[in-house]
């Protein structure tokens, strides 16, 4: 099944999946999940426009490594940056499961290259543990909201607000 065809089952399964219409509350506790690698990581609902297969992506000159380029989105451009590089993992080629999750970084959208989307689910802010407090060489800690637990498992749980600062924000929208 494409990455279309599998958003598009997830939307007529999942009403709730990203409706912005929903402001009564709803959308507390919900995260997309998504695979980079084997590790399963989650992003709160909220910050996210919408999800979309891979493009063209053009390159621009000038960016950080992490920072693939842009795309045209209904005639908007917007930068995408590649996950696993920004945290430290080693890059691999993108295939039919590879997808963009286009969130709202500072009134600003940003397309985030992950290996495959999961699905949405619920996670009680009481099933939320702290981040892990040590330092990496990467700095990928900072990018932690927090570890999910849904039964025997657990989701990394990233704050789409950290995971580029605003002076990197600030040079990526003027550069592209």
């Amino acid at each position: 099944m494409s990455v279309k065809e599998e958003i598009k089952k997830r939307e007529i399964e999942d009403e709730h999946f990203i409706d912005d219409d929903e402001e009564d509350g709803s959308q507390d506790n919900k995260y997309l999940t998504f695979k980079i690698g084997d590790e399963d990581y989650g992003i709160d609902i909220g910050d996210i426009t919408e999800i979309i297969e891979l493009q063209k992506i053009t390159e621009v000159p000038d960016m950080p490594t992490y920072v693939k380029g842009v795309i045209n989105l209904r005639g908007k451009v917007i930068p995408v940056m590649n996950l696993r590089v920004r945290f430290n993992m080693e890059e691999r080629e993108y295939d039919d499961r590879t997808c963009v999750i286009i969130v709202n970084v500072t009134n600003n959208s940003i397309g985030f290259i992950v290996d495959r989307v999961l699905e949405v689910i619920d996670i009680p802010d009481g099933d939320i543990d702290p981040p892990p407090q040590f330092k990496t060489a990467s700095g990928y800690e900072k990018y932690v909201k927090g570890i999910g637990k849904i039964g025997e498992e657990v989701k990394i749980l990233i704050d789409a607000q950290r995971i580029i600062r605003t002076e990197e924000l600030e040079k990526i929208s003027q550069n592209a």
